[in-house]
């Protein structure tokens, strides 16, 4: 009885042109193609906006479709006339890949649209086309601005960043490919915090050779917001 129950379900519950050229319902292939073309795609974008076309092409935004910006444009394509796209013009949609996310690529450009010129759209500054900005951001607020606003109420805030990084100037222009670097020995933290250090009284020292010795101090203590006494 129970193989002729599944048997009936089977026939119940599975699509009749199930599994016929694969697995997935071989009908569904007539209905999707016969729904409307709403996406030209990008070739489609190229012969009447050669000019634009190649500026992006250059671009940091290169391998952003110009659909995903302007919307489908099917229609536009077919009368360019009566269909024109839309250009996002508002501060809301830039941040939809902008809006600082801790979750993104590390040298991602990022924002807080709150503190980032607040109001003015983002296009005002930004070319769309070319979004370099207009000139290389000066501090490193601009891009971490979550780590500068946690080390600016920790002992560290008197710190500058190149205190514990090295930074190459062309950070600012290519962060992904001239990363900072980072401590990788214990005796970097050593020369503040070792016992026997130069450095102001005030500050915590350690013994370094007890003080758990297999680890480097980043590795338990965040550099960016440490301890206080």
């Amino acid at each position: 009885m129970l193989v002729v129950g599944l048997i009936i379900a089977r026939r119940l519950l599975i699509p009749a042109t199930f599994g016929e050229r694969g697995h997935y319902r071989f009908a569904a292939v007539s209905t999707i193609a016969a729904l409307p073309t709403r996406y030209a795609g990008h070739d489609a974008c190229e012969p009447c906006h050669v000019p634009i076309v190649d500026k992006k092409g250059a671009s940091y935004h290169r391998g952003v479709a110009c659909e995903v910006c302007h919307g489908p444009q099917a229609e536009h394509v077919v009368d360019p006339i009566a269909h024109k796209p839309p250009a996002p013009r508002t501060r809301a949609y830039c941040p939809l890949c902008h809006g600082y996310n801790p979750s993104r690529p590390t040298g991602f450009p990022q924002i807080d649209p709150v503190l980032h010129n607040p109001v003015r759209p983002c296009i005002t500054c930004h070319d769309p086309h070319d979004p370099t900005p207009p000139h290389p951001p000066e501090s490193c607020a601009a891009c971490h601005g979550e780590i500068a606003r946690t080390k600016a109420v920790s002992p560290h805030a008197q710190l500058p960043c190149t205190q514990c990084h090295e930074v190459d100037r062309r950070h600012n222009v290519s962060p992904r490919q001239l990363r900072p670097t980072k401590p990788t020995t214990r005796a970097f933290c050593g020369q503040c915090h070792a016992e026997g250090a130069s450095s102001a009284p005030e500050i915590p020292r350690v013994d370094f050779a007890t003080h758990n010795p297999s680890y480097v101090c980043w590795q338990c203590h965040y550099p960016h917001h440490p301890e206080a006494r």
